[in-house]
């Protein structure tokens, strides 16, 4: 019995041991955060050693540290992309507000239908970032249609969006719970989603927006 219980392959073990490992990746995050302009890579980071944890490849960290520096350029490139787009939008927004009249309705109208394709495309971004080789354009146009061929798991990820911007922006303990370990789940949870939708797209053969979406390889295999 002593031997079940301290087996290193029983359920609390792996437990305990996922748990410490999605804490120190949310640490990760946060710190190679710190810089704010490297937020996509650390995301990229995230996603991509997430993923390594759940099939159990490899080690989070090395996972991580290597898919930072493989990815920081376009990364970063990414996020500027919509990091700029986004203050836009929030702008636009706030000036449809105190417009009155019609083309307040407009300006704001504008915005919303911009936001649309820019959010959905913001959920798979980095996640397809994380595992394909592609050109900047390419990845987005990629993320986009892939939020719409998975719209299932897609309206799953943009709740949980939701809720958790929802829960920190109304409950202040949950702003500790998540700058400790927040950052972490929800890059493990997005992992899930992606490791669901991915592996169709890592065939060679399939094509997604008329073309191949590994024209240029894939991560794994460029990586042999």
């Amino acid at each position: 019995m002593l031997n079940r219980i301290f087996n290193v392959d029983n359920v609390v073990f792996r437990t305990v041991d996922k748990i410490g490992k999605i804490f120190m990746l949310n640490l990760f995050w946060l710190v190679f955060s710190l810089p704010v302009v490297t937020m996509g890579a650390a995301t990229t980071a995230l996603i991509y050693s997430s993923m390594k944890v759940q099939t159990g490849e490899g080690y989070w960290y090395t996972n991580f540290w290597k898919s930072f520096k493989e990815n920081f350029k376009q990364a970063t490139v990414i996020f500027l992309l919509y990091f700029v787009l986004g203050a836009f939008l929030i702008v636009d927004f706030m000036l449809g507000g105190q417009t009155k009249g019609f083309l307040g309705v407009m300006i704001q109208g504008a915005a919303g239908i911009i936001f649309v394709p820019y959010f959905l495309s913001l959920l798979y971004v980095f996640g397809v970032q994380s595992r394909f080789v592609n050109p900047v354009k390419a990845t987005i146009r990629y993320a986009f249609f892939m939020s719409l061929k998975n719209f299932k798991y897609t309206l799953q990820m943009a709740i949980l969006v939701i809720f958790f911007i929802w829960i920190n922006t109304t409950v202040l303990f949950f702003n500790f719970i998540t700058l400790i370990y927040g950052f972490g789940l929800m890059g493990y949870f997005f992992a899930s989603y992606y490791r669901k939708t991915f592996d169709k797209y890592l065939d060679h053969s399939y094509e997604l927006a008329g073309e191949s979406i590994v024209s240029a390889g894939n991560k794994e295999n460029s990586r042999n």
